[in-house]
C-alpha cells in the first residue's frame, strides 16, 4: 500500500465544509496530515474534484448461487469504475442471506474486493415472509442492515420485530414497499402498458407499501428506510411523515430522476426494473423529493442480468446495472442543470447514505478510511455497455450521453480503478 499525494485537486468535503484547491495525503490507508515521503506516489489532480467515496446503499451483487450475473469481485469492480468504495448488498441471493454461514461467506469473499461490503441479513427464511430469521446471529456473524428486498415483507409482525431488534443493535431496516397483491407488472400501469399490451405495475402498489413502513415507524417510533422510491404519491408521504417528527429515510435512484416510461416503447427489458419506470410527473417529484429533503439518498439498485435473461421483453427479469453511470447520471441531471452543488450531491450520494448505514465512511477527515473518488467535472462520455466493468451490461443509460467521468478511485488507501 502506497503513501500517497494528491496534489492541486479541488477538494469537496461537504462533512467539513471545504470547497477549495489543495493537497490531500493518505498514509498507511487513512487520510493524513501533510508528511514528506520520498517514495510517496504523487498524483496530479489538476482540474479534478476529489471528493468522499460514494456509499451506495442498494447493491445486489449475486453471489452466491447467480454468479453467471454478477459475483462480489465482479460487482466491486464496477463500483470502483463509478467511485463506490462502500455498498450495502441485498439478501436475495441463492441461497438468500438468512443464515450466519451465508454472511460470513460474503464478507470473507469480499475481503480482497475493490470496495467495502456490508452485508444486509434477511428479515424472514428464503424472503417468503414465513418464518423469521435469528437477527442476532446474522449481526453476530456480520451483518450491517436486515431487510427482504426484492420482496416486501407480507408479515407485519415480522417487520415490527425486525424494526425493534435493528433499533436495538444500531442497524438499519430497509424497506422493499410493495403491495404483492397490486403487484407482479412489467412496467408501469397506465398509458405505456396499455399500449404494449402488457400488465402493469400501478403506483398504488408502492404507496399502499410505503404508506404500512410509515405507520409502523410513527407507530412504534422506530426508524425505518425507503428503497427506491419511484411515485410522487410516496414522496408525499414521506415529506409529510418526516413533518410529523416520523423516523423514516428514503432513497430514489439515478434512473428514476433521469427516465420515465416512454423509454419502454421499443420493448427493451433493460428499461425494465421493479419499481418500473414512471411518468414525467414521478420524475419530476423524485427530482423536488432530493431538492427539499423528502429524499435523503441516491442509490442505484444495481441488478445485474444477463443478456440472455433479458433478450425475452414479457419474460425477462426486472433490474437493471448502475453503479458505474450513478454519479454521472445524477450529476447531469442534478448539478449540470443548475438544481444542485457538486457538496449537496455528494452529501446526497456519499455523507448520509454513511450516517443511515451508521458507517465509518462520507469524509476525507484525518484519520478516516482514505475512500476518495477523483472526477473531471465537464468531461462528456457516452456509456458504451460494452465497456462497463461488471458481469452484466443490462444498462438503461445506454448510448447517452453523461457530463462528468470518474477518473480515479481509491479505497482504503489502495488504488482500485484508474482512467488513464
Amino acid at each position: 500500500m502506497d503513501n500517497i499525494k494528491i496534489e492541486n485537486a479541488h477538494i469537496i468535503d461537504p462533512q467539513n465544509n471545504i470547497d477549495s484547491v489543495g493537497d490531500i495525503y493518505i498514509k498507511d490507508g487513512v487520510f493524513s496530515e501533510p508528511f514528506h515521503d520520498e517514495n510517496m506516489l504523487v498524483i496530479d489532480g489538476t482540474g479534478l474534484c476529489a471528493v468522499p467515496g460514494l456509499v451506495d446503499l442498494h447493491v445486489h451483487l449475486r453471489e452466491p448461487g447467480q454468479t453467471q450475473k454478477e459475483d462480489i469481485i465482479s460487482g466491486c469492480k464496477a463500483a470502483a469504475a463509478g467511485g463506490v468504495t462502500s455498498l450495502l448488498a441485498m439478501p436475495n441471493t441463492t441461497p438468500a442471506v438468512d443464515t450466519p454461514e451465508t454472511v460470513k461467506y460474503i464478507l470473507e469473499k469480499a475481503k480482497n474486493a475493490d470496495a467495502h461490503v456490508y452485508v444486509v441479513g434477511a428479515i424472514t427464511h428464503e424472503l417468503k415472509s414465513e418464518k423469521p430469521t435469528d437477527i442476532q446471529a446474522l449481526y453476530n456473524a456480520g451483518i450491517s442492515a436486515l431487510s427482504d428486498d426484492g420482496r416486501p415483507v407480507e408479515n407485519t409482525a415480522f417487520m415490527v420485530n425486525a424494526m425493534k431488534k435493528a433499533n436495538e443493535l444500531n442497524i438499519p431496516v430497509t424497506a422493499h414497499c410493495e403491495d404483492p397483491y397490486l403487484a407482479g407488472g412489467k412496467v408501469n400501469e397506465g398509458r405505456m402498458s396499455e399500449m404494449l399490451g402488457v400488465k402493469g405495475m400501478p403506483a398504488a402498489a408502492e404507496d399502499a407499501g410505503t404508506a404500512r413502513e410509515i405507520a409502523l415507524a410513527a407507530a412504534y417510533d422506530l426508524p425505518i428506510h425507503i428503497c427506491h422510491v419511484s411515485t410522487a404519491t410516496s414522496a408525499a408521504m414521506i415529506k409529510d411523515a418526516k413533518k410529523r417528527g416520523v423516523k423514516v429515510t428514503a432513497e430514489t435512484a439515478p434512473h428514476y430522476i433521469t427516465l420515465t416510461e416512454d423509454v419502454l416503447s421499443n420493448r427493451d427489458a433493460d428499461y425494465r426494473m421493479n419499481p418500473p419506470l414512471r411518468t414525467e410527473k414521478d420524475r419530476l417529484a423524485m427530482i423536488e423529493g432530493l431538492l427539499d429533503g423528502t429524499l435523503d439518498a441516491i442509490a442505484t439498485d444495481h441488478a445485474p442480468h444477463t443478456v440472455e435473461e433479458k433478450s425475452d421483453f414479457v419474460k425477462a427479469p426486472n433490474g437493471s446495472v448502475g453503479m458505474e453511470t450513478s454519479f454521472s447520471a445524477s450529476y447531469t441531471i442534478l448539478v449540470k442543470s443548475g438544481l444542485m452543488t457538486i457538496a449537496q450531491l455528494i452529501e446526497k450520494m456519499s455523507c448520509t447514505p454513511a450516517k443511515i448505514l451508521h458507517i465509518n465512511a462520507g469524509t476525507l477527515s484525518v484519520g478516516k478510511p482514505a475512500d476518495i473518488m477523483l472526477f473531471s467535472p465537464d468531461e462528456e462520455w457516452i456509456v458504451n455497455p460494452d465497456k462497463l466493468h461488471g458481469k452484466s451490461k443490462n444498462t438503461p443509460f445506454k448510448n447517452m450521453t453523461l457530463t462528468s467521468k470518474v477518473k480515479l478511485t481509491i479505497c482504503g488507501g489502495r488504488i482500485v480503478f484508474n482512467e488513464k
